[in-house]
Formats: C-alpha cells, sequence, structure tokens
C-alpha cells in the first residue's frame, strides 16, 4: 500500500472522522500500526486530546506524517492554532496532504524543518525502515542524510505568536529522536516569559540523547526549571504516574550505567510542581 490511499482514523471519543496518507511498506512502525489499527499511541493520543480545545494551541515538534497535527487542529478549530515541525521531506509531504486532505490547513502553519538552541543548518540521518527514527545526529548505524534547517524555538515561535495574535500555548509534543534537549534549551526563553507554563509531552530516551551530545539526566534538569510536575506515561496501564525530577534525573543514570540500554519513556510536565513521589 503506498500514500495513494487515506487510512480513517479510529479513535475513541474523536467526534471528527479523520483520514490521513500514511507510507507504504518499508515504514514498519508508524504507518504499519496506523494502517492495521486506525491508530497510533492510543493513550498519549487520549491524553492529547482530553487538553486541546476549541480555540487552543499546539505546537508538534517531530511531527512526522501528521498524525497528532491533525487531530489537534480538528479540536481547536478555526479559532485555534497549530504549528507542525518536520524536517524530513517525505514526511512533510505526507504532513501537508494530511492537512489539506482534512481541510485543515487554514489553522495549521507547517514546517520543513526541526527546532534546536539555534538557528542553523544540519543534517538528518535517515533510518530505512522506521521513518519516524530519522535523527539529526551521527550514530554508529551508516544511514543516508540530507541538509535541513533548523530553527531556534523561542525566537521563531515569539514571531508566530505574535504574527497569528496568541498570546498563550496550551500544549507542547516533543519527540525529536535524541535532540529533545536541545529542541527544549531553545524553547525555554518563550516558555518562561509566557502567562502560564504549557503542558508538555515529551519523550526521554537516554541513550539517543547521549548519542545527540547531551543526556537524559541533562534534560531533567533542564525541565525542572519549569517548576511543574513531572508524571510517568504508562502506556501499558493508560495512566499517569507521578514522578520527580530527582527520580527520572536517577532513571536516566541508571539507564545510562548499563551499556546499550535503549530504554525509553514518555514523561509529562503540567501544572504547578507539588511534592511527588518517586517512580513507580
Amino acid at each position: 500500500m503506498t500514500d495513494s490511499e487515506a487510512v480513517a482514523l479510529c479513535i475513541p471519543a474523536m467526534q471528527t472522522q479523520l483520514h490521513i496518507y500514511v507510507h507504504g511498506p518499508q515504514d514498519k512502525h508508524v504507518s504499519r500500526k496506523i494502517r492495521e489499527q486506525g491508530l497510533w499511541e492510543p493513550f498519549e493520543t487520549s491524553l492529547i486530546m482530553s487538553r486541546l480545545t476549541a480555540g487552543g494551541i499546539f505546537v508538534d515538534v517531530g511531527a512526522n506524517i501528521g498524525y497528532f497535527t491533525i487531530i489537534a487542529a480538528s479540536l481547536v478549530g478555526k479559532q485555534g492554532h497549530v504549528y507542525a515541525f518536520e524536517p524530513d521531506p517525505e514526511n512533510y509531504r505526507l504532513l501537508q496532504k494530511n492537512c489539506a486532505h482534512n481541510a485543515l490547513q487554514p489553522n495549521v502553519h507547517a514546517v520543513r524543518g526541526g527546532l534546536s538552541s539555534r538557528d542553523c543548518a544540519g543534517r538528518l540521518y535517515l533510518s530505512e525502515d522506521n521513518l519516524g527514527d530519522h535523527q539529526i545526529y551521527a550514530s554508529s548505524a551508516v544511514r543516508e542524510q540530507l541538509d535541513i534547517t533548523l530553527y531556534e524555538g523561542a525566537d521563531y515561535l515569539r514571531r508566530r505568536l505574535k504574527h497569528d495574535k496568541f498570546e498563550a500555548i496550551d500544549l507542547i509534543k516533543v519527540d525529536t529522536q535524541g535532540s529533545e534537549f536541545e529542541v527544549m534549551l531553545g524553547l525555554m526563553p518563550l516558555l518562561q516569559e509566557l502567562p502560564a507554563v504549557p503542558t508538555i509531552l515529551i519523550e526521554l530516551t537516554p541513550f539517543s540523547l547521549r548519542q545527540g551530545g547531551s543526556s537524559g539526566r541533562e534534560l531533567i534538569e533542564l525541565l525542572a526549571g519549569l517548576n511543574q510536575n513531572f508524571w510517568i506515561v504508562d502506556h501499558i496501564e493508560h495512566q499517569l504516574v507521578v514522578s520527580s525530577a530527582e527520580a527520572l534525573a536517577q532513571w536516566c543514570d541508571n539507564v545510562d550505567a548499563v551499556d546499550g540500554d535503549e530504554g525509553f519513556m514518555n514523561i509529562l510536565l503540567e501544572g504547578q510542581a507539588m511534592h511527588p513521589a518517586g517512580v513507580n
């Protein structure tokens, strides 16, 4: 199957019927799962849906083919906006195609590029069979590579928010295969000046972060500066597990201590910090 046929999404509680064009059989992960089930990461999907309403603002960093982008755009409606960043040209093509097919273009600002801590040229290292696993750093694996553009997140979004007459962001999703530290470093100046810190859903993979030149501990310590609650996204039991910066940083250290451990989790930052318990 190629992307010539759109897949109907089957998302519980989604009132709007959405369709999405996916990659062919070479993508054995995101596109394959959507073709088989009409759904990707069901618990994360429900978390995003429950936090967006009409008029909201969603930032999708590492938008891939636009699965979360089109869901968010349908929820925030014409009064809201979605800013979607995807550096891979093929993923970006499908992202645009999916927004157009679902008549969501007016409130989606799609950017063929990635976010980082500064404006610069970059290189994207492509995975052959997981088209959501492209990386902006060289790893031990031999990968095809291409030139991309990276934008300093705070400056770019500050200008876009002013242009579109928005003053706040409701939710940010960051899934960039090991460059999450640089993404968040670039966003921090904006996050610290907004009226309220947005909810942040972000992937935490110490192994990939290390390959990208930072670490899981560095990312957690950076995020701790936002003074938000930390939650582990338990995608098996479909629940949020309360945690803390200290517990998550220690977990990252433990993963780093095991050679080749590629353990990962998604975490959610939300609400004024309390005094959470450790990782369950």
